[in-house]
């Protein structure tokens, strides 16, 4: 057996719930026979840490909760003893039995001592150790990549789940208004992370009621975005197009009070111009213009190429020579929003968004649908993504490039293998023959 400081308690959990401890002659400290009928429920909130566990000791069939611990002396240290919620504990599973433990009433908690392979301990510690880009790199080719596969699925719910709860919050910040949540998370994304921050301050100068009573007119839409912005408010003087865009925002301002975003928040280095904060903005003044009910038109889409058509707007006529106010360019026609772009809004806002309505309003196919919008967008090209392909693990799919994102960066980057198909098949395994030569 290991010894008491080589694996986490995490470990433990995943030896009693995968039943990888040594089951024959089972004892507790006490030196009763028990054998373990069913492990229990794992639960993942506050309380024991296996619910509903079945035991028989001699002859009396036990059912209740387990607790694990590192050193039965633990359950002092946590304070069970004074906690109710672990009154019905009928067995604490340990590495080390440093002490006895007594319920309220003084009667003894059984306590086993477990005992596993040290194999699965060289497996774990093998991972935990690892210094590579994941920490079953070099373990990989063991694995059939079928496995992968099948947890996809779980991965991208995961992921979902995430992305959902920052959605949820705040919906309830809007008093449950779907359009201006819609709207926030759209005006977000359109920041590409460089950005996000401003745009999001931007959605909430400028709320989506007040752009709806403008969506006919293009002009008052970029007079409004641009000038909560504050972009507008950096030079005293400029071309026409500036200045007749300042002259109708002092007007607009007025009448609505609008706040204004700091303009030094805008990023415009080390990006691409047609990244740029001044065409984001255009674009997606042109967005709110010919779309009427933007979230109710996404909602009745079918297809992902109707959702696609909805988010294919371009700056005004202005930014097809301009990058910057008041400083001419090379004209560029068509300063659309690109497909990339289009690919990482569905990804982010559609998918998400749908998700949560669909959840909140019991329709089932909303939720069906998005996942299918992501099984019909092309995999993402990321740095992440690149970095799977090098190992072998190539995605299809905007499906897979988010369960794979999932895996790195919530399970590899913090070694949490035992939650992963992979790291949960590693550590089960034997040692790899010796091929003679």
């Amino acid at each position: 057996m290991a010894g008491p400081k080589t694996v986490p308690e995490e470990f433990l959990h995943f030896i009693w719930e995968n039943r990888l401890f040594y089951t024959g002659n089972l004892l507790t400290t006490s030196g009763d026979p028990v054998e373990v009928i069913s492990t229990g429920r794992r639960n993942t909130n506050s309380g024991p840490d296996f619910f509903n566990a079945k035991i028989k000791t001699d002859d009396t069939l036990w059912a209740g909760n387990v607790e694990i611990h590192k050193k039965a002396s633990d359950w002092g240290k946590h304070n069970h003893s004074n906690d109710k919620a672990y009154e019905n504990v009928i067995l604490h599973v340990v590495e080390t039995a440093d002490r006895q433990i007594f319920r309220e009433n003084k009667t003894e908690i059984a306590t086993l001592e477990l005992k596993w392979p040290e194999q699965l301990t060289c497996n774990y510690r093998k991972l935990l150790d690892a210094k590579t880009w994941i920490a079953c790199n070099d373990q990989l080719h063991r694995i059939d990549p079928v496995m992968l596969q099948l947890g996809f699925n779980r991965l991208m719910i995961e992921r979902l789940e995430e992305k959902t709860e920052g959605i949820t919050a705040r919906l309830e910040q809007n008093l449950q208004n779907w359009n201006e949540t819609f709207y926030q998370v759209l005006a977000r994304m359109f920041g590409f992370k460089i950005n996000s921050e401003p745009f999001e301050l931007l959605a909430k100068a400028v709320p989506a009621q007040v752009l709806s009573k403008h969506k006919n007119n293009l002009f008052q839409l970029e007079a409004l975005l641009f000038g909560a912005s504050g972009l507008l408010h950096d030079e005293l003087f400029g071309d026409n197009y500036f200045m007749d865009l300042r002259k109708e925002f002092g007007f607009l301002h007025k009448k609505y009070r609008l706040k204004q975003v700091e303009s030094h928040l805008w990023k415009f280095m080390r990006m691409h111009p047609v990244n740029f904060p001044t065409i984001r903005i255009s674009q997606m003044a042109a967005l709110v213009h010919r779309s009427h009910g933007l979230f109710a038109a996404i909602i009745d889409c079918q297809q992902i190429e109707q959702v696609k058509s909805l988010f294919r707007v371009k700056a005004s006529e202005y930014w097809d020579s301009h990058y910057r106010f008041n400083k001419p360019s090379t004209k560029i026609n068509c300063k659309e929003l690109g497909e990339d772009s289009i690919h990482s809004i569905i990804i982010n806002v559609v998918v998400p968004l749908l998700f949560v309505y669909g959840e909140k309003q019991n329709k089932q196919h909303l939720k069906n649908m998005a996942l299918d919008f992501l099984e019909n967008l092309p995999a993402e090209n990321n740095s992440i993504i690149r970095r799977w392909g090098e190992t072998g693990i190539t995605s299809r799919s905007a499906f897979e490039t988010q369960a794979l994102l999932q895996l790195k960066t919530r399970h590899c980057d913090k070694k949490k293998c035992l939650n992963c198909v992979i790291g949960n098949k590693l550590v089960k395994l034997m040692p790899e023959p010796i091929s003679e030569s």
